[in-house]
Order: C-alpha cells, then structure tokens, then sequence
C-alpha cells in the first residue's frame, strides 16, 4: 500500500498502489498523493508526470468511505485549506500531467482525472461520478470542472445521476483523449510524455498556465498577457537554444533556463 513517485528521463510516475482497495485512498494515502505532487511540482528535474492505478481492475475510485465513516473532521478543518494540498483541489502544477486509466475512474478518481491534462485509457475503463449516490457531492473540484470540460447536457447527467460510462462513450465526448490497448497504456502514456519532455520546459508550463487561467480571463486581457510573457521567454536560454537547434539541425537541448 502506497503512492509510488519514480522520477527517470524528466518524468515522473505516480502509481496509486492500494489493489485491494481498487486504489480507493484513505487519509494516509491522500497525504502521500499531496506529497508526490508538491514534489512534481518543485523539482525542476520533472517536466512531465504520469498518474495511475496498480493493477489491471482501476485508476482509483476516490475516497475509501470506509475508512472515513464514524470519523468526522472537526469543523475547524474547513478553514485548514492548504493542507494537504491535491492536484484537483487547489495545487497549482503547470507542468503536464497524463493520466493512464487502467480501469475503475469513479469519484475522487474521475475528479482526480478532470485535474490532469492528458488522459488515455484501457478499453475497459469506467468513468462516474457517483458521489451522489452515496449522499455525497463529487467535491475536490468535480462539480467545478466537469461542466467546463464536457457539454452541458452530459455533464448534468453525469452528476446528477452517478451513473457510469464507458471508455468508448467518454472517447466520444472528449472526456478522454483516446482509448489504448490495456497492454500498450503505458508505453502510449510514456510516448507522450517523452515528447511534451523534449519541448521547452519553461514555454510548456507557461503554455499550460496561460491556457488554464484564460478560461477566466476576457480576450483582450488574455492575449495581453499572452504577449507579455512571450516577450519574457525570449530572455530565457532556452529561447537561444531552440532556433540554434533548428538551424543545426539537431535535437534541442532544453534546461528550462
């Protein structure tokens, strides 16, 4: 039982290690999964991160309700909120995340998923919210991020009814990028995270924050800002190394500098 973070080649590899629970996760596990992303986060050797389940059967299905029953925060926790700290609750990472679903994506797993950037999956995989079913809301972002990602319509009927879909049906609605072959999941994972590696760190995680926090941002301030940081990028090293590459013809040789 564990949350696994292997670093190699610039990407890390978080692996939700709790099998015999379907990678539901209890407090511990909440705890270790915040600590795994602060750590992508502040490790400038990692440029990409990958997110997965253990096992053949699930990504995750959220919370372990068992695990929390009978066991009432106090009510003073609802002002701790930068404790423990998720991708999907609140943590900034602007370096790309992918997430390989090998199976189960049901409550905090899909609210998890909805956080990442990239997201393939094994042609068995389940995705729901089904939060409501248990009297619950899908919290840590899922019913603030659904609707923005999927048309109205389905993402209503996917809150409010927490009833599942297939790998087939989430393909068609955009909620995934594609579906792999459960055998090939990772390596495909793997493959796209090679390349996003290979580009220039420092433009990807401004690519990436810019793309994100212009959902809230009008037009005009959005391409300001746009334009300011371009101009920015341009003192960086690797703005240097990344047209002289070209024109040698070769492999750029990015440090995020």
């Amino acid at each position: 039982m564990s949350i696994d973070c292997v670093v190699k080649n610039h990407i890390a590899l978080i692996t939700i290690n709790r099998t015999e629970r379907l990678n539901a996760m209890d407090a511990e596990h909440y705890r270790a999964l915040s600590e795994a992303w602060i750590r992508v986060r502040d490790d400038n050797d990692i440029r990409v991160a990958i997110v997965t389940g253990a096992g053949e059967k699930s990504f995750s299905t959220g919370a372990d309700l068992k695990s929390f029953a009978n066991k009432p925060a106090p009510l003073s926790e609802m002002w701790l909120t930068q404790r423990d700290q998720l991708l999907n609750r609140g943590l900034e990472v602007w370096k790309p995340v992918i997430a390989a679903v090998n199976g189960y994506c049901l409550g905090g797993g899909m609210t998890l998923l909805l956080g990442t950037d990239i997201r393939l999956a094994a042609p068995h995989a389940t995705f729901g919210l089904s939060e409501v079913k248990r009297g619950f809301i899908a919290g840590n972002g899922g019913t603030q991020r659904i609707l923005k990602q999927l048309p109205h319509a389905i993402a209503m009927e996917i809150l409010l009814t927490g009833d599942a879909m297939n790998a087939e049906t989430a393909e068609r609605w955009g909620l995934i990028n594609r579906v792999v072959p459960s055998e090939k999941l990772l390596d495909e994972a793997f493959a796209f995270a090679k390349r996003i590696a290979a580009n220039g760190p420092l433009a990807v995680q401004a690519a990436k924050e810019l793309a994100i926090r212009g959902e809230d941002m009008d037009l005009a301030t959005g391409l300001r800002v746009e334009q300011m940081w371009n101009r920015m990028l341009r003192f960086s090293d690797d703005a240097k190394e990344g047209p002289l590459a070209f024109a040698e013809r070769r492999p750029a040789r990015f440090k995020g500098e």
